[in-house]
């Protein structure tokens, strides 16, 4: 060997080594934020308390900002931790890559998998709850011609398509129904029951936790249960209740279930990931006939490629804080303010709310329709007032059966003040 090859292995061993030790998590959010202390848990009305979990959110306060659905931003911890794992990476490059990150990214998954109560090989982390459900349902292979897929009208547009083409891709028939409006645990109940009666050939449902339409929860564990009883697989759409509800995996009842880490949990936009009850694997195909991965893996059934290893390496940090906060007390702090606008909000004229007082039914999202208003224009005038006139941010929801709606979605950083400004416009609106 050269004397300058000899100097670029020296190099390079260095690097790697340097690497390794760079590469040690950053101090997480539970380390450099501290609960104020309590002997009791946390009340969803502890104002000192819900004031230092703001604290952790840099918002602008411009505009009242009821839109968190979409995704949720990062607390300052996280940020920080985000920072400084793309400065290392994009420092380290391909030294990381290559390196020791299979080993990081791992760790991430078996992080994940601890928080939700999964062992780590039924967990295959992805870039959010669509890519998830999207390999689920496209790689479920027990359908054959002439079988029946079931979805309803409060499920998700991309699962929705993704159900279609089923249609065109394996032959079965696809069926739709809506969910009940007003709806009731048991008028829900009581649709499922009847649509799997009425449907023999049915062998796959679609079921989403909390819908992203009006905020919705159903009942998933019992649905899944008499869906089972008939020989009914389901795929369950958790996109937006893990970190919005308190829950495990196994309490859903479900064997195959996609999940968002940025939305609820607060990690970085991009990265979710899918859960398959280890039985199960062998019932949805590798991805393109990955061979990454041998097929007994739970990871040959997504094959992303690159992805954002900054964002990847990122979510123990957001994981850390939302059990810093835990779960029951955010769950109980949403279900606040959503209940702090929609007691008032009811009394208003002409408003419609979409979503129960059933705290089962509900948690931090709801959605409303102004009466007889339930086109694409009708909301979108509505939410271009509340956003110009009133300063208070929502989002126009289609594909409710009964009509279009506008979505309310609160977050941790959201102070009753901000919903204050939502009622009041909602009474200038109403002309109440």
């Amino acid at each position: 060997m050269t004397t300058d090859l000899q100097r670029r292995h020296l190099l390079l061993g260095a690097a790697a080594g340097a690497v390794g030790l760079a590469a040690a998590r950053p101090a997480s959010a539970a380390e450099t934020w501290q609960a104020p202390s309590r002997s009791a848990p946390v009340l969803p009305t502890d104002e000192a308390f819900w004031a230092s979990v703001r604290d952790l959110y840099d918002v602008d306060r411009s505009i009242a900002n009821l839109e968190n659905g979409y995704w949720g931003i990062m607390a300052r911890p996280v940020l920080q931790a985000y920072i400084e794992n793309t400065e290392r990476v994009n420092r380290q490059n391909t030294v990381y890559a290559r390196g020791t990150f299979p080993k990081d990214f791992e760790a991430t998954r078996q992080r994940v998998a601890m928080a939700v109560g999964a062992q780590p090989d039924e967990i295959a982390l992805t870039r959010g709850a669509t890519e998830a459900l999207q390999v689920l349902i496209a790689g479920y292979n027990k359908l054959k011609a002439g079988d029946v897929a079931l979805y309803s009208d409060l499920d998700y547009d991309s699962m929705q398509y993704a159900m279609n083409w089923l249609k065109e891709r394996r032959g079965v028939e696809v069926k739709t129904f809506a969910i009940p409006e007003p709806a009731t645990r048991d008028s829900v109940l009581d649709t499922y029951r009847r649509v799997l009666a009425g449907t023999p050939g049915a062998k796959l449902l679609l079921l989403t936790h909390l819908s992203h339409r009006t905020g919705l929860v159903m009942p998933i564990r019992e649905i899944a249960a008499m869906a089972r009883e008939r020989g009914v697989d389901v795929i369950v759409d958790a996109a937006h209740s893990w970190g919005q509800i308190d829950f495990n995996v196994s309490d859903l009842g479900a064997d195959f279930v996609g999940f968002n880490l940025h939305k609820w949990i607060g990690a970085p936009v991009g990265v979710g990931f899918l859960y398959v009850r280890k039985q199960r694997l062998g019932d949805i195909d590798r991805h393109f006939a990955d061979e990454d991965w041998p097929a007994d893996d739970i990871r040959s059934r997504v094959h992303t490629g690159t992805l954002n290893f900054a964002a990847a390496l990122t979510v123990p940090a957001a994981i850390d804080l939302h059990e810093s906060i835990t779960a029951a007390a955010k769950e109980a702090r949403l279900r606040h303010l959503r209940n702090y606008w929609v007691e008032r909000a009811r009394k208003l004229p002409a408003i419609e709310i979409l979503t129960p007082d059933d705290a089962s039914m509900h948690a931090g999202i709801t959605s409303f329709r102004l009466a007889g208003k339930g086109s694409r224009d009708d909301n979108n005038a509505i939410v271009g007032t509340l956003r110009d006139k009133h300063r208070v941010l929502t989002v126009r929801r289609a594909g409710v059966a009964k009509g279009q709606c506008i979505r309310v979605s609160p977050a941790l950083h959201t102070t009753e003040a901000e919903l204050d400004r939502l009622v009041a416009a909602l009474g200038a609106v109403t002309g109440a």
